[in-house]
């Protein structure tokens, strides 16, 4: 359905014609922004309104136009309340209870649109005896036995970046959520909301290992199964010019010739499965990555069935030749970024824009919505609106 939006003409990807008001946060919540509006949803972001700056850099906030509101003046609680009765969902990533007392609760915007997805993001969830504590993605994924099992032999657990909970636990659970109540309010032609914890999200990435303890296959010993670099033929390894390799030589066949291309002893390497052996496969193994750079490998070992791959840095990883053919990075305005994925055949996904600046587009976004000129000039003479100079 075609919109007169300030980004008309520019509608790409399978959500495109959803329009979704983004609570502006922090974290999780700009991935989930960045994941719907990626995908062709019309995102606008509610930004608070803020002194002119230079543009923003951040990744997380691209293909979305902003809006700088004033939550604390009735007015601008308002404004985003009139946003809701044009939208299809609304999210947002406060502690329990502020949006209620702000006058954004589900209950203040699905009056307005009874249709009106409603997406919470929290770490705790929205009720229980740590719902209104403070924390941090470490935080959660540490009471989801996450964290517990992430770490070196011997040594203490080791937080995998804040993938798990913010972004993996977190984002991607709350945008797969508003995408099926999405779905699901195209049958029932009723909102709901979406109680969408990293606590709960990282839970859910942990399952396989919670299937392994079930079956006797999990001992509660960091570094010491098959896939936590326990195993010597799925760890990495340094190469001769301080670099690195991974190797995920788990099935026989690919084992075989992981053992073939390092010259190995086969005899000696043959008990795959011997966890007992893996601590001193594994020093044999080290020495011999050791022999040559991480290159010299490469041309043995990368696109065999070695299942290996170069270890590469933020800075090395978009010049790899297979994410080049891939288009896996782009460049958008001198900041090379993870391009939009997964991929579509017929209605792709893509990066538009960069991000905006808080309320760079305040005033094209209320006129999209039915505001008129004057009602307009008025939200900003009262400072419940702002755009930047």
């Amino acid at each position: 359905m075609a919109r007169n939006t300030p980004w008309e003409g520019t509608e790409v990807g399978p959500l495109s014609g959803y329009r979704i008001v983004e609570l502006a946060g922090i974290g999780p919540g700009p991935f989930c922004g960045m994941m719907l509006s990626d995908m062709g949803a019309e995102v606008i972001r509610v930004d608070r309104i803020a002194p002119g700056g230079g543009r923003s850099r951040d990744v997380l906030n691209r293909n979305r136009s902003s809006i700088a509101v004033d939550l604390k003046q009735p007015e601008g609680v308002g404004t985003v309340l009139r946003l809701c009765e044009k939208a299809d969902a609304i999210f947002e990533g406060f502690r329990p209870g502020v949006t209620e007392r702000l006058g954004l609760g589900p209950e203040h915007c699905m009056a307005r649109n009874p249709k009106l997805v409603y997406g919470r993001m929290t770490g705790w969830g929205q009720d229980g005896p740590m719902a209104q504590a403070a924390g941090h993605d470490i935080n959660y994924i540490a009471l989801s036995g996450a964290l517990d099992a992430i770490g070196p032999k011997g040594g203490k657990p080791v937080p995998p970046l804040n993938l798990v909970g913010d972004f993996g636990g977190g984002g991607m659970l709350l945008a797969f959520g508003i995408v099926c109540a999405l779905l699901e309010a195209q049958k029932s032609g009723k909102g709901q909301v979406i109680d969408a914890a990293m606590v709960d999200g990282a839970s859910t990435l942990m399952s396989m290992f919670f299937t392994m303890k079930a079956s006797g296959g999990w001992r509660e010993e960091r570094g010491s199964h098959l896939l936590d670099g326990g195993a010597h033929f799925y760890d990495t390894y340094e190469t001769a010019d301080g670099k690195h390799v991974c190797i995920g030589s788990i099935e026989p066949q690919f084992y075989a010739e992981l053992l073939q291309k390092t010259g190995v002893d086969v005899a000696r390497f043959r008990p795959q499965m011997d966890a007992g052996q893996w601590p001193v496969l594994k020093e044999e193994l080290a020495r011999v990555f050791r022999t040559k750079t991480r290159d010299e490998w490469r041309a043995i070992m990368e696109g065999s069935d070695v299942c290996f791959a170069p270890v590469l840095s933020l800075s090395e990883a978009p010049a790899h030749p297979h994410n080049v053919h891939r288009k896996t990075f782009v460049e958008l305005d001198g900041v090379v970024q993870p391009a939009a994925a997964p991929r579509f055949s017929r209605t792709p996904g893509g990066v538009r824009h960069a991000a905006r600046r808080p309320g760079e587009d305040t005033d094209a976004v209320l006129a999209s919505f039915g505001f008129s000129a004057a009602e307009i000039a008025d939200l900003h003479a009262r400072g419940a609106v702002g755009r930047d100079q």
